[in-house]
């Protein structure tokens, strides 16, 4: 995975264990994601792909190891070697610097596409109104949706809520954005415009960790790919790289049925 010359990674998982009762989803997790960095997460349904995009975020509480974003610890503290949780309150207000963006729009239905952007801006900054819907409207324009501000989510095709919920996330001028396989639930002909934000997205310079199917988009789009499966990296390196000439058996096997 790339360095970037000295900076402080964005993502540093080390030895990340997640279990449900006894199921074990993630098995030891090492990775880093640069800043700026492109970041994908591929594998098989039950890999464990999303609940380690979940935990970076603390929705998802890990039973071991670390996990820092932008140099700071996920959900914790730590004090003389000793880990301590921190409350609710401090755990969310440091959610507001990521963005996330699910397979499910979760837009709220009662609000228009422009309320539904301004929404966080106004309750969690305290943003005035007219400046959060200012820059609301200049979001849903960056995500081609300017006309669609007084749409109701129930007005919009699945593509054009998705691209809400991108500029919902970005409304809180995330430092790093998650994306849980943004596309799966869309028909086939409306993924192409969500994939085209999130490549101004990447084009701007925006830290984003992507679990995707669209493996297209990881070799365009990605600067380093991950291959997970049953709840450890199997394989890791330049999307490219990975793609044409995995080195794994079970990443040969995985890519012989999606590509």
């Amino acid at each position: 995975m790339s360095e970037s010359s000295g900076a402080v990674p964005m993502v540093r998982a080390e030895r990340v264990h997640k279990s449900f009762g006894p199921l074990k989803v993630l098995k030891g997790i090492d990775l880093e994601v640069a800043p700026r960095e492109v970041f994908c997460l591929i594998g098989p349904s039950g890999s464990g792909k999303s609940t380690f995009l979940r935990c970076i975020n603390h929705l998802e509480k890990i039973n071991a190891g670390r996990l820092w974003v932008d140099g700071e610890l996920v959900g914790y503290r730590q004090h003389r070697g000793k880990l301590y949780e921190l409350k609710d309150r401090e755990v969310a207000s440091k959610r507001r610097d990521i963005g996330m963006v699910f397979q499910r729009f979760n837009l709220f239905p009662h609000m228009t596409a422009l309320e539904n952007v301004m929404e966080a801006p106004v309750h969690v900054k305290r943003e005035s109104k007219a400046s959060a819907r200012e820059r609301a409207m200049k979001l849903l324009d960056r995500v081609g949706l300017a006309d669609k501000a007084p749409n109701y989510p129930s007005q919009l095709s699945g593509g054009q809520q998705q691209r809400v919920a991108i500029a919902r996330a970005l409304a809180m001028e995330p430092k790093l954005m998650l994306f849980d396989e943004p596309t799966s639930a869309l028909d086939p002909e409306l993924v192409g415009d969500v994939l085209d934000v999130m490549r101004g997205l990447a084009e701007d310079g925006m830290t984003m960790v992507v679990v995707t199917h669209e493996m297209g988009f990881a070799r365009e789009v990605g600067d380093a790919l991950v291959f997970m499966d049953d709840g450890v990296v199997v394989e890791a390196g330049h999307p490219r790289e990975v793609l044409t000439n995995p080195q794994h058996e079970r990443t040969k096997s995985f890519l012989s049925k999606v590509l």
